[in-house]
Order: structure tokens, then sequence, then C-alpha cells
């Protein structure tokens, strides 16, 4: 398999076992900021087990929406892939900082404004409904493959303009046309 995943790390809206409602739009200043390269993709929390990178985060009616890769050649990481394509880890959770919040009736905290640093895969998310899900391998294997090559091939920054120069286009070599017997 590819590590390639997809889900939901906070789901507007609805609150989480810690009592925090996140906001629509709370997570729009630090994606503006950071990105999706700015934040870590970590195993259960622990900043000594980074495990991947994230392709995409957005928001969307929903939620935090996340596209993430796993890096295969980290130990860890090839063993959170097979945990997730068994059904074992599916949990998302997210490491932030408040910048904005109020208070909402029944003890809730309504998290306007945050800066997020990292997203986890772990065990037990405390918003229930954060989770992930891996490609189930038999709707399109053709479209994970080449998606999985594709990602082989792009290159991992922008290229230099040294290495532009060398770059000459693709040209076909000129092919003689067959002379016509009359």
């Amino acid at each position: 398999m590819d590590g390639h995943f997809t889900g939901y790390a906070s789901l507007f809206g609805v609150a989480d076992l810690g009592n925090d409602v996140v906001a629509r739009g709370a997570f729009a200043g630090s994606l503006g900021e950071r990105g999706a390269a700015g934040v870590r993709m970590l195993f259960q929390h622990d900043p000594a087990e980074p495990i991947g990178r994230w392709l995409s985060l957005r928001e969307d009616a929903r939620g935090l929406r996340v596209e993430g890769l796993i890096n295969l050649a980290v130990q860890r990481g090839r063993e959170a892939d097979a945990l997730m394509r068994e059904g074992g880890l599916d949990g998302l959770s997210i490491g932030f900082r408040t910048l904005r919040a109020s208070p909402q009736r029944g003890g809730l905290r309504r998290l306007l404004a945050v800066d997020l640093w990292e997203i986890s895969l772990v065990t037990f998310p405390l918003l229930p409904g954060a989770r992930a899900s891996v490609p189930d391998g038999t709707a399109a294997p053709l479209a994970m493959e080449l998606r999985a090559f594709a990602r082989r091939l792009a290159p991992r920054a922008a290229p230099s303009a040294r290495s532009s120069a060398a770059l000459t286009p693709f040209t076909l070599p000129s092919v003689a046309q067959p002379k016509r017997l009359a």
C-alpha cells in the first residue's frame, strides 16, 4: 500500500470529551500562515514519533478535512499504516494552542481561533468522530497505484533556476515521409 489516507481531524459544532466545541473558521488563520506543510503528523501526540506529512488540510462544512501520507520508510509509519489497514487505528487528534474562545452553556468552551501545530494518529481521540480511513483497495486499485506513482515522480520542492535550465523540452526526431510512387 502507499500510506495514503483521508479523514476529519475535527468536526465543527461537536463537543469533544474535554468539553471543547470548535467553531467553523477556527483553523483558517493557522492554515493560512502554516499550510499543510507546517503542521506535523505525529503518532499518539509524541513529538519524537513523526510518521508522515499532510498533503492537504482544509476546512469544509463538516470540519477539518485532512489528507495524509504516512512515510513507509519509517518503522513507526509502517506499523501505523498496517494498523490502519487492519482497522486497529483510526483516530485523529489535534494539537493546538487556543487563541480565542468563549464560554457556552453547559460548561462547554467554544474555540473561535486556534493555532494548529500538529495532528496525530491516535488510538482514542478526544473527539470520537475524528477519524481517518484508508482506501479499501477494491474500489480503484489502479487509481491508487497511479496516485502513488505520481507522488514518487513529483518533485519535493520547486526546481532551482540552475536545474530548470538543465531541462530541455522534449522533441520528437524528424521522421522522413514516405516517397510517393507515381
